[in-house]
């Protein structure tokens, strides 16, 4: 089954991220790919939406920030394209404050996580903006910092504009927080698409392969449940995970239960809702620097603890 690819555009306001897109667009239009777009506004009108040709499927995402306040309008919009356009290829224009984690916690939701193939995360920073970040505040700050260490492709924009010194301390401040993704030097925001579609985020799916290693960067995994769990393994699970382990989000089954719960666990916090229908017993787990195999092997136990017990 063809996976639609997925490409999620980050980096703060007025970095050069929907001129980043606009050459995208062109580029995968040569190559006769089927794309579609989603842009996420904070106001409640879209600024950008104008970029994008009347033949592009668009889905915009305003007055709020996918990360937070607008989740499962991301969900069922994403649904949309998915089911209606098929597209081959969908890019995600994220708000300027939107943290890539979050963000890619909003993509892979677990109705759809099977279906979709998020190539990576493209942070687009400002240079000037960067070598001149002490001036902003800290949650500023860290909010860049926290796009440029998740991003797996970083286009280090507006490089016309510094001196060759100040390119050389740019490059040496970003590669020294992410060394993992690949840094290139751009003006208005220039980049060979070839630099784009040859990304490849650490997605696996239920069968790892015994190759896998430990990854060295935010990466998400599935796993699909085929029957019940017992509810304490499951939480002793939990409380074993590393801390670098950020979201799980899904459905999950307890032998007690008739309907699956929807399940969602962050900064170590987990929550549970009763379903009152039979939902796809996937769970989307995202992370960083995690060993997935020894994650998938102990789901394995789980499952198998349930049978031998019942």
């Amino acid at each position: 089954m063809m996976k639609t690819e997925i490409y999620v555009l980050a980096g703060f306001l007025g970095s050069g991220k929907t001129t980043l897109l606009k050459q995208l667009l062109i580029e995968e239009k040569k190559q006769n790919r089927k794309v579609a777009v989603m842009m996420n506004e904070l106001g409640k009108v879209s600024i950008d939406s104008d970029a994008i040709e009347e033949d592009v499927p668009l889905k915009e995402l305003l007055d709020g920030c996918i990360c937070c306040s607008i989740q499962d309008k991301l969900e069922a919009q994403l649904q949309g394209l998915l089911v209606i356009e098929k597209p081959e290829v969908i890019y995600i224009e994220a708000t300027g404050a939107a943290h890539p984690v979050e963000v890619l916690d909003a993509v892979l939701s677990p109705l759809f996580a099977d279906k979709i193939h998020v190539k990576g995360i493209i942070s687009v920073v400002d240079g000037m903006r960067w070598l001149n970040r002490k001036i902003l505040s800290p949650q500023v700050q860290q909010l860049l910092m926290e796009q440029v260490r998740h991003a797996d492709l970083i286009l280090l924009n507006k490089t016309d504009q510094l001196t060759e010194a100040e390119q050389a301390k740019l490059t040496m401040e970003i590669q020294a927080l992410n060394s993992h993704a690949f840094s290139v030097l751009t003006a208005f925001s220039k980049v060979p698409i070839a630099n784009i579609q040859n990304l490849s985020f650490s997605t696996k799916g239920s069968s790892v392969n015994s190759h896998v290693k430990k990854d060295l960067k935010l990466s998400s995994f599935v796993y699909k449940f085929e029957k019940p769990v017992d509810h304490d393994e499951f939480e002793n699970f939990l409380r074993n995970l590393p801390d670098t382990m950020y979201r799980i989000k899904g459905y999950i089954k307890f032998s007690y239960s008739k309907y699956p719960f929807l399940f969602q666990f962050s900064y170590g916090m987990p929550i549970y809702l009763q379903e009152n229908m039979n939902m796809p017993l996937n769970l989307v787990f995202i992370g960083e620097k995690i060993n997935w195999q020894e994650i998938e092997s102990q789901l394995e136990i789980l499952e198998k603890k349930e049978t031998s017990s019942s």
